[in-house]
């Protein structure tokens, strides 16, 4: 089971968000704990979340929302009002551009439900490593946040980097951290790395970067997606339902290994590894 941090960072949602559905039982815990009061969720509660994201992003109010999962719309049925919803879209402003993204991610979660093995997830230890990088502030975890924020920091790291007369030894890393708010995953911080073979410190002054390490992860739960980033969540959430099922707890965000960069973000291939211990 999930803590309801963890589970909104898998969700893409806010934790105030989730305490909102549970108040009006949109979306209940999977279990409360009588002492402390706590939230927890399970996996397969993602299935439900994502249906909710989906049709508030087609413009129901959360109390219509609600009455379409209670009679138990079916997958053609939903699909086909998100199709409808989405040419309506194409036809608005250029500003609904960002919210038809949104909806189109969400679509195909729904419709891979079922269908995304994860034979292929593997635990294993990820040694430690020593990096360049730079970091920046998103506005929160979801791929439409990170990508506009990412993108230019290893263009900008590249750049500072063959300034130095240094050359990255391995694929580039990100990793990302919690900032000082507390209400949910929120803002993050992204840090863009490199594997270098240099000293720690920082390189440059105010147009450099930095050298550090990144320590091992002694287990960690990963599995390799193929595709554009911007449609990680459906292979973020396999990987997420494979350490609730398999008995195991995530202990913080999931580093990504770029194993491969073409021009093309489709044919990208990045490995999703996310530190675990037995829950």
């Amino acid at each position: 089971m999930f803590t309801i941090g963890d589970f909104a960072r898998h969700g893409r949602v806010s934790v105030r968000m989730l305490r909102h559905y549970d108040a009006i039982g949109l979306l209940r815990p999977a279990r409360v704990d009588p002492a402390s009061g706590y939230r927890y969720y399970e996996a397969a509660q993602l299935a439900r979340l994502n249906r909710i994201i989906a049709l508030k992003e087609l413009g129901f109010t959360l109390q219509q929302v609600g009455l379409v999962l209670d009679e138990r719309v079916g997958p053609a049925e939903l699909r086909g009002m998100l199709r409808l919803r989405q040419a309506e879209l194409d036809a608005a402003v250029s500003a609904a551009a960002a919210r038809l993204a949104q909806v189109e991610a969400r679509l195909r979660m729904i419709e891979s439900e079922g269908r995304m093995g994860t034979d292929d997830v593997v635990v294993k230890r990820i040694p430690p490593v020593r990096v360049a990088e730079l970091a920046a502030r998103a506005a929160s975890y979801a791929p439409q946040d990170i990508g506009p924020v990412i993108t230019p920091l290893y263009q900008e790291l590249c750049r500072r980097l063959a300034v130095a007369g240094l050359a990255p030894t391995g694929p580039g890393i990100a990793r990302y951290e919690d900032t000082t708010e507390t209400d949910g995953p929120g803002p993050v911080v992204v840090h863009a790395c490199f594997p270098v073979d240099a000293e720690p410190g920082t390189v440059g002054g105010d147009d450099g970067f930095t050298v550090t390490d990144l320590p091992a992860v002694e287990s960690a739960a990963t599995v390799v997606h193929r595709g554009a980033m911007s449609d990680v969540v459906p292979t973020a959430q396999v990987l997420a339902r494979w350490i609730d099922d398999n008995g195991y707890r995530s202990e913080g965000y999931a580093r990504e290994l770029y194993l491969a960069c073409p021009e093309d973000p489709a044919a990208w291939v990045t490995e999703l590894q996310e530190p675990v211990t037995r829950a």
